[in-house]
């Protein structure tokens, strides 16, 4: 008898257990769908419930075709969260990310954040506090002008002849199997070089050897692919990588969570610690009177010597961290784009070539390594057309760039968010819009020459490849410099084709949209007399 009633409350134990797990789940689902005050915005019942839904959608690596086709069905407001709608308005760029809007960046961000010896690294675009950001901003914004990179120009070009000569000497004129060039991974090398080379004056090392030097890229790829994924829920964080136990076991030394690249920028900034107390002193002069040595590290020590206690040491480190995380990937993924959609549309490679040409008649192509000046390719219509085409065709960061709606509300697209309401705009989504004209899937620089000037200004203006606002990416003119002399120097110097036309790249969005199984041929070109 007493074990008969002890297993009848055993039974009714699990039973009540069951049925309170069971009410709990139900009464969070309620909450998430009906709490947040944004049930008016239509979208996929499920991700109405829970954040899993698009933290599973993005794990597919594929979550910009799914944010485009909901968009296609429920118009310019999409509900992707029990907490975060999508807006495909470009209209509304200029809401959500405007100067002094009150739009804060989310959780997404930090996330995002680099850890060096069991710290974080606060940087520019991972921190979400905004006086934080206008401050370091100001600090630091004159070495990204694009009147101070185009003395860059000598450190871009070292790195885009040794490109062009491993190209030469690797892969041009080679039959069979030796001539076909992984050309997706060789120009992820280059841009990886070429900020290491503007933020150090040394290059990594990716070109030279052919490599991933250390393994940089293969981690970055990893963080990219836990940030994408964890960032949709960022409490997931601080149990994983942000665990407080592991951050001080990283402190102490006990584990290493410093990253590759974190490393090297150590190693670098640690060769050149007597710069940043004496700066100008320490480098020398060329005979014309110019310093030999004015990379990013040297105008970010000249930042740290103005206001040691706001631009500490540690805050140098992180600066120069984030130039090579964002200065990188962005930038290989743009080429990317640009290189295969002109290879893939024969009558656009037809016209810039022409172009190109038309310029080295003139004379102002006169190197015949291919090198090619800012101030002689900076204005050609067509390059830009092409370069402006490729960025809306294959913007490089594919996830919506998430703020969170200030304490009045917002209205969109005529519906009132609510505040604490999480909002933004997927440049995918974005540079789908009639604005830019007709068949918007498609890859057509011509669309930027037929238009009117007020339809191009306004198409140049709903451009969200760099982000827009305050929080506009503050490498851009590093990115527009290489695209725009690395393209006519390697079209110069090379007639490049696709190894299997057959075969498409392969494309796998961890936040960062990249392609691969991009392999070509190259034939060196024979110039014209």
């Amino acid at each position: 008898m007493f074990d008969q009633v002890q297993g009848r409350l055993q039974t009714h134990s699990v039973l009540f257990v069951c049925w309170i797990s069971v009410t709990l789940l139900v009464t969070r689902v309620l909450l998430n769908k009906y709490w947040n005050r944004i049930n008016h915005i239509p979208g996929p019942t499920l991700a109405s419930c829970t954040d899993l839904w698009r933290l599973f959608l993005v794990w597919g690596r594929r979550p910009e075709v799914e944010h485009i086709r909901l968009h296609e069905i429920h118009g310019p407001l999409v509900r992707l969260g029990p907490n975060a709608i999508s807006v495909s308005d470009p209209g509304a760029v200029h809401i959500i990310y405007a100067l002094n809007s009150g739009f804060v960046k989310s959780g997404f961000y930090p996330v995002q954040q680099t850890i060096a010896k069991g710290r974080r690294l606060y940087t520019l675009f991972t921190s979400t506090d905004e006086k934080f950001h206008a401050r370091l901003r100001r600090a630091v914004s004159s070495a990204y002008s694009m009147s101070t990179l185009v003395q860059f120009e000598p450190l871009v070009d070292s790195t885009t002849s040794a490109f062009l000569d491993r190209l030469q000497q690797g892969f041009a004129d080679k039959p069979g199997p030796s001539g076909v060039c992984d050309f997706g991974t060789w120009l992820q090398y280059y841009a990886f070089d070429v900020i290491g080379e503007l933020t150090y004056s040394q290059r990594l090392g990716f070109v030279e050897r052919g490599e991933d030097v250390d393994n940089i890229i293969g981690n970055l790829e990893r963080l990219l692919n836990y940030v994408s994924v964890i960032g949709q829920i960022p409490a997931l964080d601080k149990l994983f990588l942000k665990n407080p136990l592991i951050l001080m076991a990283s402190k102490y030394g006990m584990v290493n969570s410093n990253t590759p690249v974190a490393s090297f920028a150590r190693a670098r900034i640690a060769g050149r610690l007597y710069e940043a107390e004496h700066g100008d002193k320490c480098m020398q002069t060329t005979n014309d009177g110019n310093l030999t040595r004015r990379d990013f590290l040297s105008r970010f020590y000249e930042a740290h010597r103005k206001d040691p206690e706001f631009i500490t040491r540690e805050r140098v480190l992180a600066l120069t961290v984030a130039n090579m995380f964002a200065g990188s990937d962005t930038t290989a993924i743009t080429l990317r784009a640009i290189f295969y959609h002109l290879l893939q549309n024969p009558h656009d490679m037809h016209s810039l070539m022409q172009e190109l040409w038309s310029q080295r008649e003139k004379g102002l192509f006169s190197n015949k390594d291919g090198l090619v000046g800012w101030s002689a390719v900076k204005d050609l219509p067509f390059l830009s057309a092409v370069i402006k085409e490729s960025l809306r065709c294959h913007p490089a960061a594919a996830l919506v760039l998430e703020r969170i709606v200030p304490p009045a509300g917002v209205t969109i697209c005529g519906q009132f968010i609510p505040e604490r309401t999480i909002v933004g705009c997927n440049a995918w989504v974005v540079h789908r819009h009639p604005l830019f004209g007709e068949h918007t899937d498609q890859f057509r620089p011509r669309r930027w020459l037929e238009a009117s000037p007020p339809q191009r200004r306004l198409m140049e203006n709903s451009i969200f490849s760099f982000g827009a606002g305050s929080r506009t990416c503050i490498g851009k003119n590093v990115s527009l410099l290489e695209l725009y002399k690395l393209v006519p120097a390697v079209l110069m110097r090379f007639e490049v084709e696709l190894a299997d036309p057959s075969k498409p790249w392969k494309l796998h969005n961890a936040w960062f949209l990249k392609q691969s199984e991009f392999k070509v041929r190259l034939k060196s070109r024979r110039w014209r007399a």
